[in-house]
């Protein structure tokens, strides 16, 4: 009898090893500690509250946050799980899958509410898994919306992109002063939005969230010197307020792109609307096209996977709303400050006029031939019209008219795209790109693109419109560097997007790549190769600019060594602008420029 037993039990031992193999992952991934893939961060507050959000790898049974003097009081956080999220095999992470593959992300959210303006209070996040094992933040602070006269300052941010110098940036703002109230970011957080890692986790140590929370391990050599950032706890304190970018848009879904490619491959709506008529066997013409369109309604999301999307960076954050633009562009009044965000981007092309090339100024040789419109490029077309009459341009007019704006002692407009610049991306004009079909005489057709400078939407629309409504301040990014600019009316631009990289500036010498360099077809009144095309000339800084090789002062800074930060004071209604040279860590920061509100 015991020797049966014996045998039986080294049989059972046998049969149950290779189950558990088969389980050891699982069984260890289960057992491993849980882990907070974002530490907690601030959205939406209004007089009374504010959300906390973070984010998870697991779905979890229970997520909380808890608040208070004494942190006794308890919210409980309702779950989501983001939709788009994914990686690739240019996925910067350990092992990077072959083809896109979706990562699961969790978005928990809590509003805490019975604020009283200017209260803060410490707070904390607790998330259980359903194996009952639970993880924690640290402990930070939240505040309710500022009330008026109560003053903030505000970090003017842009572009991060995951760039190089962010890490260092953020974190010589709060070494320099202090935690801030507010950040405002003109758009382009991450490079591919669908790419989880580059919001999270990128193994170079510099994705968008853990820069912005101190959690980054950007290590910069400069001169044979090597220094670790990290980044600040920004957002875990302050709420921020966002507006999109180019690089917050992603393209076409198709089972053969790679995310790279799905970002690259946005097609405008008008294009794809007849395709999804023809697989639904619908005929389509544009006459007809709003008698169509109604008795045979679109699918929303096939429409968004064959043109583009915001989707990612919508469920990310919680904004305010409009009733036409949603979290796209919207209104919010924070303190002594009414903030206008827009959304007015378009798709980024090549400037070269090569015949592979998918550019702003021409289609591709191959595509024009094959006549599939969902892979031509479409020139730089834009993705929310902003030209007068267009729905965003109505909502502006309105919101221009409203008390909360009328009566607020900071009237801030925010955007991506730059109205007044020396960098590389003011050309060409921002407008609808006009198609010109060309044959040669073998009879091969070409399709190239122009841009009238008369038409373009932001300074024959836009401006006008916000200088009569006493704009103090219209802020953006795009072009990777820090210039500024004053209207005849008093409105101040400023582009502070020089945070991590810079494309350079185009003055003294230095040309942008223009189409009339290589092509004389193109009209060079609409391609300014040098300065700001649009007509105000750059401001010098006012306290320590930056000095050329022959000593004169720079009216910019465009340096992939010299990163810069803005902060706008509403106690004293100054605009200060910093800069930092990592190439001398042990220097210090230097503020370079002022100007009042």
């Amino acid at each position: 009898m015991p020797w049966l037993l014996t045998r039986r039990r080294l049989l059972l031992g046998a049969l149950a090893f290779p189950l558990a193999l088969r389980l050891a992952p699982k069984v260890r991934a289960m057992v491993a500690p849980p882990q907070l893939l974002t530490d907690p961060f601030l959205q939406l507050p209004t007089p009374t509250s504010v959300r906390v959000v973070w984010l998870t790898e697991f779905a979890g049974k229970r997520h909380t946050v808890r608040y208070g003097q004494s942190l006794e009081q308890v919210a409980i956080a309702t779950t989501r799980q983001l939709t788009r999220t994914a990686e690739d095999a240019a996925s910067p992470i350990l092992h990077p899958p072959q083809g896109v593959t979706p990562r699961p992300v969790w978005r928990h959210e809590a509003m805490i509410a019975g604020l009283n303006p200017g209260q803060r209070l410490p707070y904390y996040v607790t998330s259980e898994r359903a194996d009952h094992a639970m993880v924690r933040s640290a402990v930070y602070h939240l505040a309710a919306a500022p009330s008026r006269g109560q003053p903030v300052k505000i970090l003017l941010t842009s572009d991060h992109q995951l760039k190089p110098m962010v890490a260092a940036n953020l974190q010589k703002v709060m070494e320099t002063v202090g935690l801030v109230d507010l950040v405002l970011f003109a758009g382009d957080l991450v490079n591919v939005p669908d790419r989880a890692s580059e919001w999270f986790d990128e193994m170079n140590g510099g994705a968008f969230f853990p820069a912005l929370q101190g959690r980054a391990h950007y290590t910069l050599e400069k001169n044979s010197q090597k220094t670790l950032y990290r980044g600040a706890a920004i957002i875990q304190n302050a709420p921020m307020y966002t507006a999109i970018g180019n690089h917050e848009v992603m393209g076409r879904r198709a089972q053969e792109l790679s995310l790279n490619q799905q970002y690259n491959s946005a097609v405008p709506r008008q294009v794809a609307i007849p395709y999804y008529y023809r697989e639904k066997g619908v005929a389509y013409n544009d006459q007809d096209a709003s008698t169509i369109q109604r008795q045979h309604p679109i699918d929303p999301q096939w429409l968004k996977d064959h043109s583009f999307n915001t989707d990612t960076y919508e469920e990310l954050f919680t904004l305010p709303q409009s009733p036409s633009g949603g979290q796209r562009y919207y209104s919010v009044s924070f303190g002594d400050m009414r903030l206008i965000v827009l959304y007015i981007t378009h798709i980024w092309r090549s400037p070269s006029l090569a015949p592979h090339v998918q550019g702003k100024y021409r289609e591709r040789e191959d595509d024009v031939q094959a006549q599939n419109l969902l892979e031509w490029g479409h020139g730089q077309h834009i993705f929310e019209p902003i030209d007068k009459g267009s729905p965003q341009y109505q909502w502006l007019e309105q919101e221009l008219q409203h008390p909360e704006w009328q009566q607020a002692r900071y009237k801030v407009v925010m955007f991506h795209h730059p109205p007044h610049s020396l960098g590389e991306n003011s050309i060409p004009p921002y407008t609808d790109p006009v198609a010109i079909y060309e044959t040669d005489e073998a009879g091969n057709v070409s399709l190239r693109y122009e841009y009238p400078k008369q038409n373009n939407y932001i300074i024959r629309d836009l401006l006008p419109l916000l200088e009569k409504a006493g704009t103090n301040l219209v802020f953006y990014g795009h072009s990777h560097l820090w210039n500024r600019f004053v209207s005849p009316a008093g409105t101040h631009f400023l582009e502070t997007s020089n945070v991590g990289n810079s494309y350079g500036a185009y003055i003294n010498g230095k040309r942008r790549d223009v189409p009339q360099d290589q092509d004389a077809r193109y009209d060079q009144r609409n391609y300014a190769a040098e300065g700001n095309p649009y007509g105000l000339a750059a401001v010098i800084p006012t306290i320590a600019p930056l000095l050329d090789d022959a000593g004169q002062p720079l009216a910019y800074v465009a340096s992939n060594d010299i990163t810069v930060f803005s902060i706008l004071d509403t106690g004293t209604g100054l605009v200060s602008s910093y800069r930092f040279d990592t190439r001398q860590p042990d220097q210090g920061v230097i503020k370079f420029d002022q100007f009042s509100l």
